[in-house]
């Protein structure tokens, strides 16, 4: 979810010629070389993965395209991530001019599937994802001034893919002048709140498809690459108010005090908690709009449609705050009256 470049970008060379370069890679690298690549898992960027074996032990194939998906942040980031302590895949071979690397296997359950087959593990998954999460803001403040500043300027393109590819490629929907300087308005506030908030080390999409469920080290942390420096909510809301999954307000509630409590007690500046709630709320409203556009991005660009599926959770978050959060409800009536019938239309 990370790719903000809103221009149309050329797809990646043909499977057959990836694979086949990856294979002889592999053959260099392994000691037996697997005949062919087992497809492990999707992703919503050009980057694809594939399951390989080294005698009896799994191993993940990233396959990159260099031109559109560089690893070299995938690298830097996952070092920084394990000199904190957190369960980060081991990079085992890497080719960075052809966009290969050979990864540790961190295995196929992802807290997304976890959590739909057991809700019941829910508190003991969360409470280890937010004790990593607070470990990734205490530990990674040392790479603050190295990581990319989440900026103003990033903050509004991001927003602006809600505009853009939601209500304008997708939905085709005239906006008012009333609604355009509502949106406005509504971006400036939004912008303005997250560059108030302290800074910390960002992973960006702390979600429950990219953590994995691991026996030891629990989570197995991935898609890392697009880390920043930017809102100390940021991280917590993504994984909280999930685009994937949904859990009832009271839960969400629950699991935020648990990480103000931790996170206070680790010396984070997160103030009071209910100063603290408003910032994760606006937070999310941010991180909300800049996911439905992307959603649509990826069917109209990407050729992807899985995501649309996701839009109505999605906006279904900032509807939701319109009785606590009166500076959200003329947005919130907009999703209600146009955004909201609009999908389903498009989606009969």
């Amino acid at each position: 979810m990370a790719q903000l470049m809103t221009t149309f970008n050329a797809p990646p060379e043909p499977q057959d010629l990836r694979q086949t370069a990856a294979l002889a890679w592999l053959a260099a690298v392994l000691p037996v070389a697997p005949a062919v690549l087992v497809p492990a898992s999707g992703d919503a960027s050009f980057r694809r993965y594939f399951r390989v074996f080294d005698g009896e032990r799994p191993l993940i194939l990233m396959d990159a395209p260099p031109d559109l998906e560089p690893v070299d942040n995938f690298l830097r980031v996952a070092r920084w991530l394990a000199a904190c302590g957190l369960h980060v895949p081991a990079v085992l071979a890497e080719e960075r001019a052809a966009g290969f690397l050979l990864l540790e296997d961190l295995g196929s359950t992802s807290y997304f599937d976890a959590l739909k087959a057991s809700p019941a593990r829910a508190d003991a998954l969360y409470g280890d994802a937010l004790d990593a999460l607070v470990t990734l803001q205490v530990a990674g403040h040392r790479w603050l001034d190295v990581l990319p500043p989440y900026d103003a300027a990033l903050l509004d393109r991001e927003m602006e893919l809600f505009r853009a590819w939601l209500c304008g490629r997708h939905l085709a929907l005239a906006l008012t002048a009333g609604e355009e300087k509502m949106l406005a308005r509504t971006f400036a506030l939004l912008r303005d709140a997250a560059l108030a908030q302290p800074r910390v080390f960002v992973h960006r999409d702390y979600h429950s498809r990219n953590l994995m469920v691991c026996a030891g080290a629990n989570p197995g942390i991935l898609d890392f690459q697009d880390a920043v420096a930017g809102p100390l909510a940021y991280d917590v809301v993504s994984l909280l108010k999930d685009c994937y999954l949904c859990w009832p307000p009271a839960e969400r509630a629950r699991w935020i005090a648990r990480y103000h409590a931790t996170a206070a007690g680790q010396g984070l500046p997160v103030g009071d908690l209910e100063a603290f709630m408003q910032a994760l709320d606006l937070m999310g409203v941010q991180r909300h709009l800049k996911a439905a556009g992307i959603f649509a991005r990826l069917w109209h660009r990407d050729g992807k449609p899985g995501y649309l599926a996701d839009i109505p959770t999605t906006l279904g978050y900032i509807v939701e705050l319109a009785a606590d959060r009166p500076e959200l409800a003329p947005l919130a009536e907009f999703l209600s009256a146009r955004v909201v019938p609009a999908l389903a239309e498009a989606g009969r």
